[in-house]
């Protein structure tokens, strides 16, 4: 599986904080953000949309509901990775 880096963790973590208006010290990997940080579902849009054009991976909408806390978006951040991953190895072939 593939591995989110420190780099694109705290980049990640920017992201979100930046769309929900909060200091990074406000955000835990596992704080949950609709409930302690008031992301609503157009924020949560954002924070995908916004995820997806910084690190050019694609993310289904459905996943949305699983990125309820950092912790969980670095997981479907890592799966997307790595489907586009495989996606390329097999136009390689």
């Amino acid at each position: 599986m593939t591995v989110i880096d420190e780099a694109t963790r705290k980049y990640v973590k920017n992201i979100v904080c930046d769309i929900l208006e909060v200091e990074p010290e406000e955000v835990t990997e596992t704080s949950l953000l609709a409930e302690e940080h008031d992301a609503d579902s157009l924020r949560s849009i954002e924070i995908l949309a916004a995820i997806e054009v910084a690190l050019q991976v694609s993310i289904e909408q459905v996943e949305m509901k699983r990125m309820v806390n950092l912790e969980s978006i670095y997981e479907v951040l890592a799966e997307a990775k790595e489907k586009a991953n495989e996606g390329t190895k097999a136009k390689a072939k």
